[in-house]
């Protein structure tokens, strides 16, 4: 179900994004609003108490909003409140982001190396993923463990490159145990 709210809502405000030619004013309004709504968890334990009726939960969102983002973005916050699916609000930004970085072939790469990587490093990778991949752009997010010994590991979407020294050792390792050693046998 939370899926499917958050395509209908988001593929909503995406078409009307595009039709108004704002794109880019309202990924970044939603990626605003999205960071309030996470850092303010009292503000969504209100909105989601059963005790408060749905218009007082309208008000409060057009207090907080009306004047500050776009008319069409608090009339979706407010229709997404009317038909209680607030639950879902973050997934219904998370697909209209995801949406629009599609549409503009804006790639997300997760890097996690053994160690820390250099500046120049970090520019070779994104470098090397724009000349191999179909994006014209990536949001780079790095983080380092260095339980992977050596190498790297990339994902983009549901698609992983590991070159990391500790998979090798376990393809390795695992590749030895196949082979079974006769004891006792010996050539001739």
């Amino acid at each position: 179900m939370a899926k499917l709210v958050s395509k209908t809502y988001g593929d909503a405000l995406f078409e009307l994004a595009v039709e108004e030619n704002c794109l880019d004013s309202m990924m970044e309004e939603v990626r605003a609003v999205a960071k309030l709504l996470q850092e303010n968890p009292d503000l969504t334990g209100l909105m989601n108490h059963p005790k408060i009726d749905k218009e007082e939960k309208v008000k409060i969102m057009e207090d907080i909003f009306k004047g500050r983002v776009s008319d069409e973005l608090v009339g979706l916050i407010r229709m997404i409140v009317e038909k209680d699916h607030y639950r879902e609000i973050e997934e219904v930004f998370a697909y209209f982001v995801d949406r629009v970085k599609e549409y503009k072939n804006i790639g997300t790469a997760y890097v996690t190396s053994a160690m820390e990587l250099t500046d120049a490093q970090k520019d070779a990778v994104e470098k090397r993923l724009l000349e191999t991949t179909k994006y014209v752009q990536f949001e780079m997010h790095y983080d380092v463990d260095a339980d992977l010994i050596g190498g790297m590991v990339i994902r983009i979407g549901d698609r992983v490159v590991d070159s990391s020294i500790k998979t090798k050792l376990y393809d390795l390792t695992r590749e030895l145990s196949k082979i079974q050693l006769k004891v006792g046998e010996c050539a001739p």
